[in-house]
């Protein structure tokens, strides 16, 4: 057995079966399949009966214990000589494991990754989501893409590989419930494994459904990056800090806007025009190059639109869990916390 795909599930049996059945139209077949129930109220278990003959598809269930733990149950029952950790909530092309086979055969990784785009069944909110996660014009494009550094990539979870036996050599993910994979991403580095992207080997992700679902992703990821930064100082880059400062810039805009309407009340008001008027026209210029650069990718303009308000959710939340955590950690010294217990997977 070349590969073995490991997906752990909570609550998703929907999401699994748009997954299992991209698995059975593979052109590439030495794989199994193995599914870890994370401690699901609304399983999987009869979806992935369905497809026993179709797949070598393998079901546990355990306690809830979290993503990464449940991917380390998975690979100690995993037979494959690679590791292909997946989201439930990916959809593969025909020829990912092709992808991921040539990239192997032309030059050996010790772990690699790929990137990730949006489906055209998505719904408009799952691809204004998406966009704001993978464009240039957001911190999006430093997760994938096409990049010219192939050689150094850190793999997301929810479309990552990796050998079996360096996998093991590491003890997989860690306990971070948030954060999880880079923390491993960053251990495959120190640790001297070569790590690359597959630029071949993408996947169709479908993230959150919603912007408040979104919002709790992103504000657990900054969350995350100061955790990250507490146990490896030197992970953390000015590109992380991005978020955190067109966060404080917004807000600071939006304030400074605000005295400027409060100016015009009790005095001139053409003196105090200016500045209730001027600091929008960032955010407006902003705004209108999100608007103009997503309604081309997506040939929609209702997801241009959605896509300001993707864009705005996603550094803003990334933003703000990065301030509060950095707060709570670096300032007050706390321990290493993550916000949305629990409702993050609802």
């Amino acid at each position: 057995m070349k590969y073995s795909v490991i997906v752990p599930v909570y609550n998703r049996p929907d999401e699994v079966d748009e997954l299992l059945e991209s698995l059975t139209t593979q052109t590439f077949k030495d794989f199994e399949v193995v599914i870890v129930e994370d401690g699901s109220t609304l399983t999987c278990k009869d979806i992935c009966k369905g497809y026993t003959g179709a797949l070598d598809i393998h079901y546990f269930s355990k306690d809830n214990s979290g993503p990464g733990k449940s991917r380390n149950y998975g690979a100690e029952r995993a037979k494959g000589e690679y590791l292909i950790i997946l989201d439930s909530d990916v959809v593969l092309p025909p020829e990912y494991f092709n992808a991921v086979n040539r990239e192997l055969e032309n030059e050996d990784a010790d772990a690699f990754g790929g990137s990730d785009s949006a489906h055209l069944s998505f719904t408009d909110t799952q691809k204004a989501i998406s966009y704001s996660m993978t464009s240039f014009f957001t911190t999006g494009g430093i997760r994938g893409g096409k990049k010219k550094k192939l050689d150094k990539f850190y793999p997301r979870s929810f479309n990552m590989g990796i050998k079996r036996d360096v996998y093991k050599a590491l003890n997989g993910f860690s306990e971070m419930r948030f954060g999880e994979d880079i923390d491993f991403s960053i251990r495959i580095f120190k640790a001297g494994y070569k790590c690359r992207l597959f630029p071949d080997a993408w996947v169709w992700h479908k993230r959150r459904t919603d912007f408040r679902k979104f919002f709790r992703q992103v504000y657990n990821s900054g969350i995350a990056r100061i955790n990250l930064y507490k146990k490896y100082p030197d992970s953390l880059k000015l590109v992380h800090l991005l978020p955190m400062v067109f966060t404080v810039g917004a807000i600071a805009l939006i304030l400074t806007s605000a005295v400027g309407r409060i100016l015009m009340e009790y005095d001139d008001i053409d003196k105090w025009y200016w500045l209730c008027a001027a600091p929008w026209l960032p955010l407006i210029a902003y705004s209108l190059l999100i608007f103009i650069d997503s309604s081309r990718a997506n040939k929609s303009m209702r997801i241009g639109i959605m896509s300001i308000g993707a864009a705005f959710v996603q550094l803003m939340g990334y933003g703000c869990g990065f301030i509060s955590a950095w707060w709570k950690r670096c300032v007050l010294g706390q321990n290493e916390f993550h916000a949305f217990d629990k409702t993050f997977y609802k």
